[in-house]
């Protein structure tokens, strides 16, 4: 009996010094919400001896809270942030450049091009258009086919869509317009668009899921929310305009300075491996492994070719210039910020 409890004590000292001796890796993340535990199960069970912390917001807010801590980081790793953010905290000096394992199988557009690299990439989200068709045959509202559409006067407050200071959706929709009309073209465009914005989000999902409620008939956004949203019966069409497409790479990275760099490299070699990937093409429609990826019903089979030649370097060199352009034009419709 005293040799059975002995056993027992022992057993559990030995588990809880197994617990206690897991390395905790603080991972900062913009990913939806429902992407984070299977993502962190899966790494897990591979990493036993890891425990993941998330801490997760919109991919502005991420990106603001990482500079701020510049000084003093508080966190290991990126698992889930788009890759102009992760461009700026480059040119920072915030990040531990690394070659996973997998390198040699992630598309050169998408990672950054250094070798080693600041940051490497897992898939791509891109903008569209999520339309309500039940609500704009109420109101008698036409379907829109290019981003040009929207400024048309008959969608005066029918129109979400998300602050490119707080959301990484939005950040991405205006870089691109600056891309594809010119930057004189792109000021004039969104001017135009302002005068049919009913709100904009502090989240780059929020706007499909309000066209999906019916709250507004459009939401400006990403495929992700929409094709998601549409498998779960909402009456959306998922329109991607004519013009072409701004985007994202969702990507990895190790902070510099991280006290568990071998815990962080780890991560970083399981986010851009092949396990990842077959995670991550649940949810996504092109990854940066090609060949994985499966096509999507509800989006058109050319729709990686729709994507912008998207300068990322201009649009993280250039991005507090154009929030500040922004703010001081459109802010006065954002929702407010909660607490």
């Amino acid at each position: 009996m005293f040799k059975r409890i002995a056993l027992a004590a022992g057993l559990l000292a030995a588990g809880t010094l197994h617990a206690q001796a897991a390395t905790e890796l603080t991972v900062y993340s913009a990913l939806e919400v429902e992407q984070l535990k299977p993502y962190q199960q899966a790494f897990e069970k591979q990493h036993p001896d890891i425990r993941i912390k998330w801490v997760r917001d919109s991919t502005g807010i991420v990106t603001a809270k990482l500079l701020a801590e510049k000084d003093r980081p508080q966190a290991d790793a990126v698992w889930g942030l788009a890759g102009s953010s992760l461009a700026i905290l480059k040119q920072q000096g915030m990040l531990e450049a690394y070659a996973p394992a997998s390198l040699d199988k992630i598309g050169a557009n998408y990672r950054d091009s250094d070798n080693p690299p600041a940051w490497v990439g897992m898939d791509v989200w891109a903008a569209s258009i999520c339309f309500n068709t039940i609500e704009a045959e109420k109101q008698g509202l036409p379907k829109p086919t290019k981003w040009e559409d929207l400024t048309d006067p008959v969608y005066k407050g029918k129109i979400v869509m998300p602050n490119p200071a707080s959301s990484g959706t939005g950040y991405l929709d205006v870089s691109a317009w600056l891309q594809i009309f010119g930057e004189d073209g792109g000021w004039a465009y969104m001017d135009k668009l302002h005068q049919n914005i009913g709100q904009y989000t502090h989240s780059g999902s929020k706007p499909c899921k309000q066209a999906a409620a019916g709250e507004f008939p459009i939401g400006i956004s990403f495929e992700y929310p929409a094709v998601q949203l549409k498998r779960k019966g909402a009456p959306l069409a998922i329109v991607l305009p004519k013009e072409g497409l701004g985007w994202e790479v969702e990507a990895s990275a190790i902070i510099k300075g991280t006290q568990h760099l071998d815990a962080a490299r780890k991560l970083a070699d399981f986010a851009a491996s092949r396990e990842a990937m077959e995670l991550y093409k649940a949810n996504f429609a092109v990854l940066a492994q090609p060949g994985i990826a499966e096509r999507f019903q509800e989006l058109p089979a050319d729709y990686e070719q729709r994507l912008i030649n998207n300068d990322f370097d201009w649009a993280s060199e250039n991005r507090e210039r154009i929030l500040a352009e922004w703010r001081k034009r459109y802010d006065g419709k954002s929702e407010p910020v909660s607490q």
